[in-house]
């Protein structure tokens, strides 16, 4: 076979394999039932599909946008549940710190003197009639309302204490309060008596169990003087309402007293004339006042109204007169000490024939300290705080400056706060020396109110910087060495500047339970006196140059016997200048002496 004819087979034989392999492949036809389980499978996929899809589309729906259409503007409002969430109240209350309780408190004392005011007077004054029936159904109704909320929604939240710990869990302040006098006294407070309205007409002297929600009215008026600056102002308000209160009552016994005697039957019980409420108050302030100027009683029963009027309206009067006394008193205690300190120590000047001038800058600083912070020692008050609140209260008020002064940036936080505690508080009058060029500084100043001056050039008087509210001065002298460091100019208080000063020695003690930050200190302190030319301690300057070669003090006298034995023994061929020079050498080497005064003598 020759060539020619293998190659044409081997080409047909792969054009025919080459062919055949890229011919597409027939599948096998397929039955019925597997499409349609196959279309059926689909169809469930699909709606399997919308369903998650419609799921997801709520998901991220958009929140409904709320609009407010008024007259011919219409503006985005929020809904309504997330106004409602504002106002809801939280599973527990702080009964002395929450405002919303003690609004709620102030809405409880409405509804309690109104009943404790109009109860009284419903019963004995000819107030119920027709027309004002429906009136008082509503406000003893609206009164009821306020007590029932106040006992399932507001009594129900309020935290308490139990063995040191704070109870915020809801269904354990609901047994305390279930178990305790006040949930007694609140629950019949609101019993139901008026329902004897129907058997016995409309009275109401089967409302006086309202009374029994005192409780409330006490805690509203503790409450609201804890958060008010100026307490003493309703603590006179409260004093004054109380003795109106109990005029009140006495109008409502006289009337009572001249209803049993008789309406105009003798002079002594009201006559009917007028306004009767009027007439009756009017009668029993003149009588618990005893202004005296009234009718004589005529009957035994009114002579004994009468005396026992006038015993009840002394001790009465007296009780508020006083109590009104200690109120005022306790309210004007800071002034009072105040002029007692500043009384003392005029006097003090006075004895010892201070000069004028002096005495007045006295008073001067007097008034002002006092005006400016209302104390003259802010230490005293703080005094009687535990050692947590004030430095709490130090935190807040000073630590903000202390931490931006750059000499304690990187100390111990804890260390600025125990140091805070150390600050002394004092006022300079305009013009008064902080301190001055020369005397050794052992405090650092941080100006909490006003302005200095620091006064330099050749007559002391060039203002050379003014330095303002937060600014620090005096800082290198709390870390020199050799017990201080000299001031290098006069600081003067521009008006009046009130400062904070750290004491060197109080830095001491604080720094012994802080070796890091005393590190940080001392490192920062040597920078600063670097910087400023100032060196830590004196050191003892050495001589050089000519400085060496200074007057030679006289030869002793056992030199001058020794030098005049020259020419004889050992010394017999040196000169003088050399025989004195060796002398000295051992002096100096066997007694301490300095390097250079031995050099001089060896010259």
């Amino acid at each position: 076979m020759s060539c020619l004819s293998v190659a044409t087979h081997f080409n047909v034989i792969f054009y025919l394999f080459f062919y055949k392999s890229l011919a597409p492949i027939k599948k096998p036809p397929e039955k019925k039932e597997e499409k349609k389980e196959e279309k059926k499978d689909e169809k469930k996929d699909e709606k399997k599909d919308e369903k998650k899809d419609d799921a997801k589309v709520e998901e991220v729906k958009p929140e409904e946008e709320h609009y407010c259409n008024m007259l011919c503007c219409k503006f985005k409002t929020k809904p309504l549940k997330d106004k409602f969430k504002q106002y809801q109240l939280p599973d527990s209350l702080d009964e002395f710190t929450d405002r919303r309780y003690i609004f709620w408190l102030f809405v409880v004392t409405l509804a309690f003197n109104y009943n404790c005011w109009f109860v009284p007077i419903r019963m004995v004054f000819p107030y119920h009639t027709d027309r004002s029936i429906p009136i008082w159904i509503f406000f003893d109704l609206l009164a009821d309302v306020i007590y029932i909320v106040d006992i399932l929604v507001f009594q129900t939240r309020l935290q308490f204490i139990r063995g040191g710990d704070i109870i915020y869990d809801k269904e354990e302040i609901k047994k305390h309060y279930r178990s305790s006098l006040k949930f007694t006294n609140d629950i019949l407070s609101v019993l139901p008596f008026d329902l004897l309205y129907l058997k016995f007409g409309f009275k109401s002297v089967f409302r006086v169990n309202r009374f029994l929600k005192h409780e409330s009215f006490f805690d509203f008026n503790d409450r609201l003087e804890s958060i008010m600056s100026k307490a003493y102002i309703y603590r006179v308000i409260r004093t004054t309402g109380y003795l109106l209160y109990i005029l009140h009552l006495n109008a409502c016994l006289y009337y009572a007293a001249s209803f049993y005697e008789g309406i105009g039957s003798t002079k002594w019980v009201y006559d009917g004339d007028g306004n009767e409420y009027l007439r009756c108050y009017y009668w029993a302030v003149r009588t618990l006042i005893t202004i005296g100027g009234l009718p004589e009683p005529v009957t035994v029963f009114e002579i004994v109204f009468q005396l026992l009027n006038y015993f009840t309206g002394v001790f009465v009067f007296s009780s508020l007169i006083g109590q009104m006394r200690d109120v005022i008193g306790a309210a004007t205690a800071g002034q009072t000490y105040f002029r007692a300190s500043m009384d003392n120590t005029v006097s003090y000047m006075n004895t010892y024939k201070i000069p004028r001038q002096v005495q007045n800058r006295v008073r001067t600083w007097y008034n002002y300290t006092w005006d400016s912070q209302g104390m003259l020692d802010e230490s005293e008050l703080l005094e009687q705080m535990p050692t947590v609140m004030r430095t709490a209260i130090a935190v807040d008020v000073n630590f903000s400056t202390v931490s931006k002064i750059e000499l304690f940036k990187g100390c111990d936080n804890q260390m600025l706060v125990d140091m805070l505690l150390r600050l002394k508080s004092i006022v300079y009058l305009p013009g008064d020396y902080v301190c001055k060029k020369g005397e050794i500084g052992r405090e650092m100043y941080i100006i909490k109110q006003g302005e200095v001056q620091v006064l330099g050039g050749p007559d002391g008087t060039k203002v050379l910087v003014t330095l303002r509210t937060g600014a620090v001065f005096g800082e290198i002298s709390l870390l020199a060495a050799s017990g201080g460091n000299r001031r290098t100019a006069n600081v003067v208080a521009h008006g009046f500047a009130n400062l904070f000063i750290l004491d060197k020695k109080d830095l001491n003690d604080i720094l012994v339970h802080y070796p890091d930050s005393q590190k940080v200190l001392s490192r920062k302190g040597r920078k600063l006196m670097k910087d400023k030319g100032k060196k830590a301690g004196p050191v003892e300057e050495r001589q050089k140059g000519n400085a060496l070669f200074t007057t030679r003090p006289p030869t002793p006298k056992l030199f001058r016997t020794l030098l005049n034995a020259r020419g004889k023994g050992v010394f017999g061929n040196f000169k003088v200048g050399q025989v004195k020079g060796f002398f000295y050498f051992i002096v100096c080497c066997f007694l301490p002496s300095s390097p250079e005064r031995c050099v001089k003598y060896i010259y």
